[in-house]
């Protein structure tokens, strides 16, 4: 897998909203009981701080990606 810094601004945002609903997933077995590594939740919300972050950087103009 590439590292964040390597992946397009379409990339990013893709790969943003694919962990969005791994988290909805996470927590929703959480509620069910189901959940077998509990570290999960917080490695995914982790990742998608770093890409909101990369995708704000390159919004204002801090960082470019390769396109």
């Amino acid at each position: 897998m590439k590292s964040y810094k390597e992946l397009s601004y379409k990339e990013l945002v893709a790969k943003r909203d694919e962990l969005r609903k791994e988290l909805v997933d996470l927590r929703m077995q959480k509620v069910l009981g189901h959940l077998d590594n509990p570290m999960a939740l917080r490695n995914t919300r982790r990742n998608i701080a770093r890409l909101n972050t990369r995708i704000h950087a390159v919004d204002i103009g801090l960082e470019k990606t390769s396109n």
